[in-house]
């Protein structure tokens, strides 16, 4: 759907990204430099940055934030941030794109307790706008001004308080600090893999100089378990859908954009080297891998999905508490 179609509607408001190629700063932290300054923002009681591959899934009685804010007003007065530690959603072996509810699509995701690789435990932070900290950042507001460590009432998303370790620049759960019992961010980062192939050949908003490739896959593809809790709110989704699709401009630009997306896989898929990229996608090797995430190493992740053995990869089943790692230096590095 055309964003500027919604825009122009007054249902949301959309600014173009003034990153320039070459500059000092990456495209997404381009954007939230330029956020800090919109009246939208300074006005706004409570604000979050995040994409449109996440999801807010709140599992307190109507899904609404307004019910989130109030269990936290009970759990903690004053309460003014609340970390949603992402789900990471795998792409559940769905090949080809779909016009329908990623919500619907997808259930399969990586488990509660899953803290490799690093990616798996990062969160998103909702936080009221009351001038704590300086800036806005990508997973929580930066910069803490250092009179006002003491007025920062941070919860997770089980409603238990975040310590103080975290206030500076703690951007990921840890045992410790993990909560998925009120709130979590469900994301879909791979989604289809027809889909999947567009993604890449956009590429990415922070780190620009990697590919989104098979590494990328890999990280974020978990098949583990089945979750379906955000489904409950599919019946609030349809109605509001249909209330917007009832407009004939809306339609009409939401169309377009399928046809677009479309269009552009079929483009893709006749090039030799994205149609290979696609049949491993797709392979039973990565297929399996994707449910056996909870036994690798996060020097596995970094290194790649080569670096599994075939007697690995290809197991039937693998023993509890079977684990396996690699000697990698470095981070990822795609």
């Amino acid at each position: 759907m055309s964003i500027q179609t919604i825009a122009d509607k007054g249902i949301v408001e959309h600014r173009v990204n003034p990153w320039k190629p070459g500059g000092d700063l990456k495209p997404q932290h381009a954007a939230l430099q330029a956020a800090e300054s919109e009246p939208a923002i300074r006005n706004a009681d409570w604000a979050i940055c995040m994409d449109v591959d996440e999801f807010i899934n709140i599992k307190l009685g109507d899904g609404t934030l307004p019910t989130l804010y109030a269990a936290m007003e009970a759990a903690l007065p004053g309460a003014n941030m609340i970390s949603l530690t992402w789900r990471l959603f795998g792409n559940g072996d769905v090949d080809g794109y779909e016009d329908r509810f990623l919500l619907d699509q997808f259930a399969l995701c990586a488990p509660e307790v899953v803290r490799k690789p690093h990616q798996a435990w990062g969160f998103k932070t909702l936080f009221r706008n009351i001038e704590l900290y300086k800036k806005l950042g990508v997973h929580r507001p930066k910069g803490l001004k250092p009179d006002l460590w003491d007025q920062v009432k941070w919860l997770n998303g089980s409603g238990k308080r975040m310590p103080k370790e975290m206030f500076r620049n703690g951007w990921r759960s840890t045992l410790e600090t993990y909560g998925y019992d009120w709130v979590q961010l469900n994301h879909y980062a791979v989604r289809s893999a027809e889909s999947f192939l567009v993604k890449r050949d956009r590429g990415r908003v922070n780190h620009v100089d990697r590919d989104q490739g098979l590494h990328y896959w890999f990280r974020m593809n978990h098949n583990v378990e089945t979750e379906r809790s955000i489904q409950a709110r599919i019946p609030l989704l349809q109605a509001e859908w249909d209330r917007l699709m009832a407009d004939p401009d809306i339609r009409a630009a939401h169309h377009a954009c399928v046809a677009a997306h479309k269009a552009r896989i079929a483009e893709l898929q006749a090039r030799p080297e994205q149609a290979a990229f696609h049949a491993e996608l797709t392979g039973d090797r990565m297929r399996r891998l994707s449910r056996l995430t909870p036994h690798f190493g996060s020097a596995v992740f970094n290194a790649g999905p080569q670096v599994v053995p075939d007697e690995i990869a290809l197991a039937e089943s693998l023993p509890p508490g079977f684990f396996f790692t690699v000697q990698h230096e470095g981070g990822a590095a795609h």
